[in-house]
């Protein structure tokens, strides 16, 4: 299945969207897409105890970063379907959680915050910002305005003591084994952020960064020379130790950078590191030969070691990798080959529950097998609304950005604050 490029804007509301069954997907369909998305979507959120006036943190043992991977699963889910019946609490929860500075460092969440928790907020925010997303508070700093104020405080955590550079997993003492090791998801979020603000911007100190994390990353060998991303390394050893478990998240973050960049650049060896990175990611599926080209978190699902993070990879996998098609669109093959057999295979795998919507997490088992929560939604929603990416807007940039004060259809408007960035 081919989609083609539409600038039509999608109908907006929820009554254009009919629930369908995830089990009766017709990928081949629109508006199948739409009404299982919306099925999923309902069953995501859910779990979510915020609401369009207060958020709320998700329940135990769900992390706060997990809450902004939920809003940008979410901000997907409106976009690409144009139903808008979530928004008002994906803004608020947006707002809600922007900290004292603007930058999405939460004195309550100090415990629990890393680097890479800041940076999936972070995919958030710029996708807000990308889209036009609503932004009712005049309180608070525009969306690109945050996300340039969290990307300035990922920059100023860069460290130059171990490793020639690299940003670390944790940042506060209370997290101390995670402040020895250097991995690829707190980079590959910050790489990713700093190629965003270059686009969205136009700003080359975000490029220059962009360049310069990537550039680290490949040389102390997290990215290897068949453009594996491995999971990360130890300061002490100079990351010299190089874990090498391997994470569809990891890989995503980097492809989803990658692809922004050729589209900054026009530099064809970003095309090049997409298609490569891509390339790797086959490990993600096939786990046996009757489940050809279904995806799959390889390093835990077989053995039932995938915890509460690990359950939600597969989702921001194919959040990252449909968003780069759009500026690589030689990976489209690729994914008509593994992603539409995979929607197709996580649609059966909603099939639990009373409702018989809730989603499972083995894929490959042909229907629902037992294993349920936040994170299996997730995966399945952005694995099959990412089937109409063809169908939406690319993301804004320059002077198409705006800040949109209120949820109706009016005009964009700006706001009381300037965007100055850096």
């Amino acid at each position: 299945m081919k989609f083609t490029k539409s600038l039509k804007p999608l109908a907006v509301g929820s009554a254009t969207i009919s629930a369908i069954a995830p089990t009766q997907l017709n990928i081949s369909d629109t508006a199948s897409i739409k009404g299982v998305a919306k099925t999923i979507a309902a069953d995501a959120m859910s779990y979510y105890p915020g609401n369009a006036e207060k958020f709320a943190d998700l329940p135990a043992p769900h992390y706060w970063w997990q809450a902004g991977a939920l809003m940008g699963t979410m901000l997907d889910y409106s976009h690409y379907t144009g139903d808008t019946s979530y928004d008002k609490a994906i803004a608020t929860a947006l707002l809600a959680q922007v900290g004292p500075e603007f930058d999405y460092m939460l004195p309550s969440k100090y415990g629990q915050e890393g680097n890479d928790d800041q940076a999936f907020w972070g995919f958030a925010v710029m996708a807000a910002a990308e889209r036009n997303f609503p932004h009712p508070d005049e309180k608070v700093p525009p969306y690109l305005q945050l996300g340039s104020n969290l990307w300035n405080s990922l920059a100023s955590r860069w460290n130059t003591t171990a490793c020639g550079g690299g940003l670390l997993w944790q940042i506060f003492a209370s997290n101390p084994n995670g402040l020895d090791y250097k991995n690829t998801i707190s980079n590959g979020g910050f790489f990713q952020i700093s190629a965003r603000l270059a686009r969205a911007t136009g700003n080359n100190t975000y490029l220059e960064w962009a360049e310069k994390v990537w550039d680290w990353t490949e040389g102390v060998g997290l990215i290897d020379s068949d453009f594996n991303v491995h999971d990360g390394a130890s300061s002490s050893k100079e990351c010299k130790d190089i874990n090498p478990v391997t994470f569809s998240y990891s890989a995503a973050v980097y492809i989803y950078g990658a692809a922004v960049m050729a589209d900054v650049t026009g530099d064809q060896k970003w095309v090049q590191r997409t298609e490569k990175l891509l390339q790797a990611s086959r490990s993600f599926f096939s786990p046996f030969d009757n489940a050809t080209n279904i995806m799959y978190e390889h390093a835990c699902e077989q053995v039932f070691t995938c915890n509460t993070d690990m359950r939600s990879f597969k989702g921001y996998f194919s959040r990252f990798v449909y968003a780069a098609s759009l500026f690589v669109p030689s990976i489209q093959p690729t994914i008509d080959e593994l992603w539409h057999t995979s929607a197709q295979a996580a649609a059966k795998a909603c099939s639990g529950g009373e409702t018989g919507t809730k989603c499972g997490q083995k894929w490959y088992v042909g229907g629902f097998d037992g294993i349920t929560g936040l994170g299996e939604e997730m995966c399945a929603l952005e694995t099959i609304q990412g089937l109409l990416v063809g169908e939406s807007k690319p993301p804004l940039k320059g002077g198409e950005i705006k800040v949109v004060r209120t949820f109706a259809s009016a005009p964009a408007k700006r706001g009381r604050y300037d965007v100055r960035l850096l």
